[in-house]
């Protein structure tokens, strides 16, 4: 894997401080919010000055039971071409539910949430991931989630899954060390024992983040400084391999470039001290491949890209019970519909989930949905005043998403304006005058209202085609 060395997520509102810091070896962007047409100024530049660029995406769904569309790949392979790329990134996770699959209507989560470690999730991601591959004109590498929820019945550790999935498909793996850190705290999970069980040959960079913990939860919110424990986990890391490439994400409370400096200072040195202890008892990478496990690694893993297949023949043989069968995807897509349904529909718990972390999870979606429209569609907060967030969060709960964050601003106006809200006139002539540049003639009764409504998102939804991959101004996790 290319040595990428020390990066920072490149986002818009440190544009500047990032193409400042010195040291820089790489970034990594978004891959949704980034037009491989028209380039940001700020990331031409930095590509002109030997800047690696990594295109991150959020949006694949690569753990979900449908396979991945055909137009977000195309997408993803753009930008990795403009970009210049020498790999793409994506998720072990599902981001929307429903469709052909289920009979039932297709809903998004607006987030990644977790995959099932079971055989038939991992048959499917498996499959997924390879049409992935030969899709992208780059290397893949997929990375681990920060998990609110567990999914009962599971088989697999996160270490056992993690390994079985590299082995089989030649997929690079990025490890995000504050992922392991959420989910030691949220599920009991030892990071040391998900460490030891991976293989490490197979990584391709590491993510470092901060979060916070509220009520025994902890929360990755990549707006927080990095804590103690991320980077204990980072000189674990370090202690058994030599990251290939480390870099710091944030998305939201920027600080001083300077605190940025120094974080990614505190990086360098865990990865320093990680390296230490490794050369003072153990060797780089060794405990990642035989402690606790008992068993032999086999056949160290290949990326790869296009058509060039590299699973052995017993590897090969193992993933073809059952792999990407429809009835395996259906019981997939079936399972993840009903727990995305309770948690953004207000449908009833499946059964074996914790209820109380389901409220937990399901608030912390509808939070962000609204933070994220208010960001699409900033006229609205103006608009609403302190009323907005409010207001959103009762819209969220009888309306789950269904086509991205523009539409879902379009979607959550109209709802407002056909209770007559808000209250006051001068704000509602307001809102119903940005509703209407956008949608067409005003709603002059519900049932004439839903008809434009209806027919703008069609028009929408037609002339967008490939820039409605770009509504997902998610956080990359």
């Amino acid at each position: 894997m290319e040595r990428l060395g020390t990066g920072i997520g490149w986002r818009p509102e440190i544009a500047d401080a990032v193409e400042r810091m010195p040291g820089l070896d790489w970034v990594e962007a978004v891959a949704e919010n980034v037009c491989p047409d028209h380039l940001p100024a700020s990331l031409r530049r930095l590509r002109e000055r030997g800047v690696t660029v990594v295109p991150h995406g959020v949006s694949l769904g690569l753990g979900g039971g449908e396979r991945p569309d055909e137009g977000r790949l195309k997408a993803l392979a753009e930008r990795a071409q403009a970009l210049g790329s020498p790999l793409v990134t994506e998720h072990i996770a599902f981001v929307r539910a429903g469709g052909p699959l289920t009979a039932s209507d297709r809903i998004e989560a607006g987030h990644l949430l977790p995959v099932p470690r079971t055989r038939d999730a991992l048959d499917v991601l498996c499959e997924n991931i390879r049409i992935a591959q030969d899709a992208l004109p780059v290397p893949l590498a997929v990375e681990n989630i920060a998990a609110l929820l567990a999914w009962p019945g599971e088989e697999l550790t996160e270490g056992q899954f993690l390994y079985e999935l590299a082995d089989r498909t030649g997929v690079g793996l990025l490890i995000d060390v504050a992922n392991l850190h959420t989910n030691h705290v949220n599920q009991g999970e030892d990071p040391a024992e998900a460490l030891s069980e991976l293989p490490l040959e197979a990584l391709a960079y590491v993510h470092v983040a901060g979060g916070f913990e509220r009520d025994g939860v902890w929360h990755d919110s990549h707006a927080h400084p990095v804590p103690r424990p991320v980077l204990d986990i980072l000189a674990d890391l370090a202690s058994r391999v030599a990251p290939p490439g480390v870099l710091l994400e944030r998305d939201e409370n920027f600080p001083a470039p300077e605190v940025l400096k120094g974080e990614l200072d505190a990086i360098a040195e865990a990865v320093e001290r990680g390296h230490a202890a490794g050369e003072r008892g153990h060797a780089a990478g060794e405990r990642g491949h035989a402690a606790g496990t008992g068993r032999s690694r086999g056949t160290a893993t290949t990326l790869r890209t296009g058509t060039a297949t590299v699973p052995d023949a017993a590897s090969a043989s193992a993933s073809a019970s059952g792999s990407g069968s429809e009835p395996v995807r259906q019981r997939l897509a079936l399972a993840q519909t009903a727990l995305l349904s309770a948690l953004v529909a207000g449908t009833p718990a499946p059964e074996g989930f914790d209820r109380a972390r389901l409220g937990v999870q399901a608030r912390a979606l509808a939070s962000k949905r609204a933070g994220v429209v208010a960001k699409v569609a900033p006229e609205l907060p103006v608009i609403l005043g302190d009323g907005y967030r409010t207001a959103f969060l009762a819209y969220a709960q009888r309306h789950p998403m269904r086509g991205g964050y523009r539409l879902d601003a379009m979607a959550f106006a109209e709802s407002l304006l056909l209770a007559g809200r808000p209250e006051d006139p001068a704000a509602r002539r307001k809102l119903h005058h940005w509703w209407r540049e956008r949608s067409g003639p005003a709603p002059r009764s519900r049932r004439p209202a839903v008809r434009v409504a209806r027919a703008a998102r069609r028009m929408l939804l037609r002339g967008t085609g490939r820039a409605s991959h770009s509504e997902h101004a998610s956080s990359a996790m």
